[in-house]
């Protein structure tokens, strides 16, 4: 792995924050095009970059911090800026909150919003998985024998095997997912015209992704022989679906 990809002088500089701030960065490309393609402020797009950055950063080590409560209490500045170990579903969180004074100021409908965000969210969340991957940061799958199986050696989290145990890639598993999910609603923007379908059908697709996903991973079950971020992949699954379904009953 590549944790560190080079050095400014004394300074490193990480995959995982090259990846996330390249995440970020195209993510505000895609929803500047997407707004400007609605006739709505194209700038839009990087105020919900700024806030989305901000409040997703600080809810992703909060979330972290809640399950991880000891090693936050005894050294909370390094649990808080260490280059790894980010919860996506944390992120997703407050950067919704924290976009939603924002996008209320300038007038833009939130659903109209929420669904062009959604590009954003699944191209720059690819993006991301791929610094996960070189960083290393514990994201991976349980070991395979697949020819694709990687040994996180030189990695920002512990690698737990013993010399020639490889694991599934399960970040890039994530990207390619992603990506598909990306092509998806790339698609169906130009067929769904109701405000907030788009962003539903984001929340369905996502969590469907991340629910299979994190059956090759590490991550223990916490009831019902799911894990946490399986739950959290079916709440909002579920959510997106009953979105869905009471727009149809709307629309007709």
């Amino acid at each position: 792995m590549i944790p560190v990809l080079f050095k400014i002088g004394p300074i490193p500089v990480y995959s995982f924050g090259v990846m996330l701030s390249l995440g970020f960065l195209v993510a505000g490309v895609v929803m500047h095009r997407d707004f400007v393609r609605k006739n709505e402020p194209g700038d839009m797009a990087w105020t919900i970059v700024g806030y989305g950055l901000v409040g997703g950063l600080l809810g992703a080590r909060l979330h972290q911090a809640l399950y991880h409560w000891p090693e936050f209490r005894a050294h909370p500045v390094a649990f808080m800026t260490v280059p790894s170990g980010l919860v996506w579903y944390g992120g997703l969180l407050g950067g919704v909150l924290a976009t939603l004074w924002p996008i209320r100021r300038t007038g833009v409908p939130l659903g109209s919003a929420l669904d062009t965000a959604a590009l954003g969210l699944t191209l720059g969340l690819a993006i991301g998985r791929i610094g996960c991957h070189l960083a290393g940061d514990g994201d991976w799958g349980q070991p395979t024998s697949l020819p694709w199986g990687v040994a996180y050696l030189n990695a920002t989290a512990p690698w737990p095997h013993p010399p020639g145990v490889r694991v599934h890639p399960a970040a890039l598993y994530e990207t390619v997912a992603l990506l598909g999910v990306f092509a998806i609603l790339m698609r169906l923007r130009w067929l769904i015209e109701t405000r907030g379908s788009l962003f539903a059908v984001y929340l369905i697709l996502t969590g469907v992704t991340r629910l299979l996903i994190e059956s090759v991973r590490t991550n223990p079950p916490i009831f019902g022989g799911l894990t946490e971020a399986q739950w959290t992949s079916v709440v909002l699954s579920t959510a997106g679906a009953v979105w869905l379904g009471a727009q149809a009953v709307v629309a007709t």
